[in-house]
């Protein structure tokens, strides 16, 4: 019986290796053509190699240890319809490809487009109103242009980067720090399931990876390397949005910051950026002027994006709550800056606020904080 009976069980084995990294697996793979014929070559040919040591030579030559968790690995893979895309399989995304380090292989849901253009858009966790309100239309812009949208699903702008996507009725991707069996943060369920539907989700991580806080770093090469560029709309002095900015740079693509308020910690990482050469984004035709060759390169739906609505106070507010709406930007303020700035007794910015905010004009966020609503 052929011990390869499953095409990607080979994959699995030299992934199990201790100490062969994706770099030596990518040359080992431009080398031999497959990880059958990296199994089976010769000690000679295999000393070739550059970075490879004697140690992981013997473990390679020694491969027949490592069938059972490799096995293991597949038969969860399969059991729970999960596929798999390798970095020869015409599908696997070619900028990706690129990179010193690309996965051999990633899992994945959905559906992949290798050929339409990737923008990522990432930021903050806990983003502002303004920043959330950003991602969502620069990426519902950027989808309804042909681009795939991808993110790492986490909360605040990853978040709202897929769902920009989502309301466009174009393709997003989300890059998981953990395995697909560990749908991470919880609170993103529904989205994951909106994503598996209408986009992919991928992960370079065992399908039951738990999110190891230094699973993001790895998973961030792979947001950064398989989009034309990388927009970052809020982010803070250090911030694995940052990093994410950074390997762009180094792979050579785009990197794109939204400018924000100077009072704003959220603000001081894209500033930062900005300082150091990142295209600054007021809407979509910054990054789509940098960015022309692939619009439309590959038009899988031209969605019309809603016409953006001009806000406008409501008659029906009084003119106390027109002075508190005056006062209220994108920005949360606490309650006690914004009674200080209105000179109004505490009792009444209160109830103007419930008021305004029943009236969907203001968002209320944890901590007594307000801001201007999103919609």
């Amino acid at each position: 019986m052929n011990l390869f009976s499953d095409k990607y069980l080979p994959w699995f084995i030299l992934k199990e290796i201790p100490d062969l990294g994706n770099q030596l697996y990518k040359r080992l793979i431009h080398q031999f053509l497959s990880p059958e014929n990296i199994l089976t070559a010769p000690t000679n040919e295999l000393a070739g190699i550059i970075g490879i040591s004697t140690r992981i030579i013997k473990e390679i030559q020694g491969y027949k240890k490592y069938l059972a968790p490799a096995r293991t690995e597949l038969n969860q893979i399969h059991h729970h319809q999960i596929k798999i895309v390798t970095m020869t399989d015409p599908d696997y995304p070619p900028l990706l490809k690129q990179i010193c380090d690309p996965p051999p292989y990633l899992t994945y849901m959905g559906t992949l487009d290798a050929q339409a253009p990737c923008i990522s858009i990432v930021g903050s966790r806990k983003a502002t109103a303004y920043g959330l309100d950003t991602a969502k239309n620069l990426a519902c812009s950027m989808a309804s242009n042909g681009f795939q949208v991808v993110s790492g699903m986490a909360l605040g702008i990853d978040s709202a980067a897929h769902e920009g996507a989502l309301k466009a009725g174009g393709k997003t991707i989300a890059i998981l720090g953990s395995g697909l069996n560990r749908i991470y943060p919880r609170e993103n369920k529904g989205l994951f399931s909106m994503i598996r539907q209408n986009g992919t989700i991928m992960s370079e991580f065992k399908i039951d990876s738990i999110p190891f806080p230094y699973n993001f770093p790895i998973r961030n090469r792979v947001i950064a390397g398989l989009s034309t560029g990388t927009l970052v709309v809020e982010a803070e002095k250090r911030s694995g949005s940052l990093i994410t900015a950074r390997l762009a740079g180094e792979y050579n693509r785009e990197v794109f910051a939204v400018p924000g308020s100077i009072k704003s910690k959220k603000s001081q990482g894209t500033h930062s950026l900005l300082k150091q050469g990142a295209k600054l984004v007021e809407n979509e035709m910054d990054i789509l002027d940098e960015l022309h060759q692939f619009v439309h390169a590959h038009p899988h739906a031209q969605p019309s994006i809603p016409e953006k609505k001009i806000k406008k106070v409501s008659p029906l507010i009084d003119k106390n709550q027109r002075l508190v709406y005056k006062h209220l930007d994108p920005y949360p303020k606490h309650i006690d800056l914004i009674i200080k700035l209105t000179r109004m007794d505490s009792g009444f910015v209160t109830a103007d606020l419930l008021d305004l905010e029943l009236k969907g004009l203001v968002q209320r966020h944890p901590g007594n904080y307000f801001s201007l609503s999103e919609e």
